[in-house]
C-alpha cells in the first residue's frame, strides 16, 4: 500500500519498501525503500483532525532561512491523511539512539562528543531566536502548528468542546492500574501526589484545566514569537560523526514556524530529550526490568516511590538546556520587555502535556505497563507542578533559569 501511494504521489518507482519499528515515531511511521537510482528514507505523519486544521506541515526551508541546519526532503506531500516526507537515505544515527546506547552503558568519551555537539547546536538554535525575536499578534500565535502538540490535544478539534481530543480518549472516565493502587479517573484526577516524599501543589485535573485556561494559543502572543523547529525531539536530529566530534542537524520540521510563541519553543526538546529518559516514555517493557516503582493511595492522596532517576549523559543535557536554551531565552524575554509574571507557569504547564498527550500513559492501554504507567504520572506531575516542600530536578533547574 505504502510502494502504490508513493507512486501515485511523487511518479516514482519504489521497490524493497520497509516500514521501521520505531519506538520513537508516536504518530508517525518511518522506513525505507529504494528506486533503481537511489535510497531513500521516509517519513508519514498523521494527527486527529488534521482535516480541520489549518497551516502546513513539513517546512524546512523556514529553517534554512533562518540559517539552522536542516535536511531538506527530495519529495513532499501535505495533503491531509497522505503527510510524507522523502529523504535521500543516510548512514547517520539519530541522535536518539546515540543517547539510548548511553543510558544503558554509559561511556564518558561519547557522552561528552554527544554533550558538546547538543552544546554547539543549542547556541546555534539561540542566536537564531536572539535575531527572530519580535511581537506577534493573537491570530498570528494561534495559527501556528505547534498548538496541535499542546493546547489542540485537549479539545474536540471539530467543536472545541473541552476535555475533548487525547484527553478525553485517552483519560476520562477510564481506569488507571499501578502496582499497589488501581483508581477510577475521579480518584486519580483530583489526587494529591507525593513523590518521594516530595508533596507537589496541584492535581491531574488541575493541571489539565490549568493548561486548557493558560495555553489557549491567542492568549499565548504576549511572549513574542521565533523561528523555532518546535518539534526537535531527538529522533528528529541527525547525529554525525566526524572523528572526536560530532555536528548535530534537524530534519522533519513539522511543526517548524515564524511566529512560534517564544516560551513553546524549547518544550518538547526539554521534555522528550530529557524527561522522557532513561527508558520510561519510549521503552516501557526495559524500564519495567530496570526500574521499580510502587503506589499506595489513601485519603486523597497517591504516594508514589520509585528509584527512577536521570541518568549521567541525561543530566547533562539538562545542564546544557538550562545553561544554554532556557536562561538567556528568558533573559532575553525579560531584557525585551515580553516575559510574563506567570513564565513559569507557562513552562510548566507545557512541560506537563507533552507525555500525557503524545501517547496514552495508561497501563494496558498501549505499550505502558503499570510500573511505567506510575512512573510516567510521576514525571508529568514534578514538570507540571510545583513541589510544596524540598526540591526535584525540575525546579532546581527552573530556579536555575530565572531571569534578573
Amino acid at each position: 500500500m505504502l510502494g502504490e501511494l508513493l507512486h501515485d504521489l511523487f511518479d516514482i518507482h519504489p521497490r524493497n519498501v520497509t516500514i521501521n519499528y520505531d519506538q520513537y515515531s508516536l504518530n508517525s511511521l518511518n522506513g525505507f525503500f529504494d528506486t533503481d537510482t537511489e535510497a531513500y528514507f521516509f517519513k508519514f505523519h498523521q494527527e486527529e483532525g488534521e482535516e480541520a486544521m489549518s497551516g502546513e506541515y513539513y517546512r524546512a526551508d523556514i529553517l534554512a532561512r533562518a540559517g539552522l541546519p536542516v535536511d531538506r526532503p527530495v519529495h513532499m506531500s501535505v495533503l491531509p491523511g497522505e503527510q510524507i516526507l522523502v529523504y535521500r537515505r543516510r548512514k547517520d544515527r539519530r541522535l536518539s539512539d546515540v543517547l539510548r546506547a548511553l543510558d544503558l552503558k554509559d561511556d564518558p568519551a561519547l557522552r561528552r562528543i554527544a554533550a558538546d555537539a547538543e552544546s554547539r547546536l543549542s547556541d546555534r538554535v539561540m542566536d537564531v531566536y536572539r535575531q527572530t525575536l519580535h511581537p506577534i499578534a493573537a491570530d498570528e500565535a494561534a495559527n501556528e502548528p505547534i498548538n496541535r502538540l499542546f493546547f489542540e490535544r485537549l479539545i474536540d478539534p471539530a467543536t472545541g468542546a473541552y476535555p475533548g481530543g487525547r484527553l478525553k480518549s485517552f483519560y476520562v472516565d477510564q481506569s488507571f492500574a499501578f502496582p499497589g493502587a488501581t483508581l477510577t479517573w475521579p480518584d486519580f484526577a483530583d489526587a494529591r501526589f507525593v513523590i518521594n516524599g516530595v508533596a507537589y501543589s496541584e492535581t491531574i485535573r488541575q493541571l489539565f484545566d490549568g493548561a486548557h485556561a493558560r495555553l489557549k494559543p491567542s492568549l499565548l502572543a504576549d511572549v513574542g514569537g521565533v523561528v523555532a523547529h518546535g518539534d526537535a525531539h531527538n529522533a528528529n536530529v541527525w547525529f554525525v560523526e566526524q572523528g572526536n566530534s560530532a555536528d548535530l542537524s534537524f530534519f522533519d520540521p513539522a511543526f517548524a514556524g515564524d511566529n512560534v510563541p517564544t516560551l513553546l519553543a524549547e518544550v518538547k526538546t526539554t521534555f522528550h530529550n530529557i524527561l522522557a529518559h532513561p527508558l520510561w516514555l519510549y521503552d516501557p517493557e526495559e524500564l519495567e526490568r530496570t526500574y521499580s516503582a510502587s503506589a499506595r493511595y489513601s485519603n486523597g492522596t497517591l504516594e508514589i516511590e520509585t528509584d527512577w532517576q536521570l541518568t549521567p549523559v541525561r543530566a547533562d543535557l539538562l545542564r546544557i538546556k538550562a545553561e544554554k536554551s532556557w536562561k538567556p531565552l528568558l533573559q532575553l524575554l525579560r531584557n525585551r520587555d515580553l516575559l510574563p509574571q506567570d513564565w513559569r507557569r507557562v513552562v510548566r504547564l507545557s512541560l506537563f502535556l507533552c507525555p500525557t498527550l503524545v501517547m496514552n500513559l495508561r497501563a494496558g492501554a498501549s505499550r505502558h505497563n503499570p510500573t511505567s504507567s506510575l512512573i510516567g504520572f510521576a514525571n508529568a506531575v514534578r514538570a507540571g507542578s510545583e513541589p510544596l516542600g524540598g526540591s526535584d530536578f525540575v525546579s532546581a533547574m527552573l530556579d536555575q533559569v530565572t531571569p534578573r
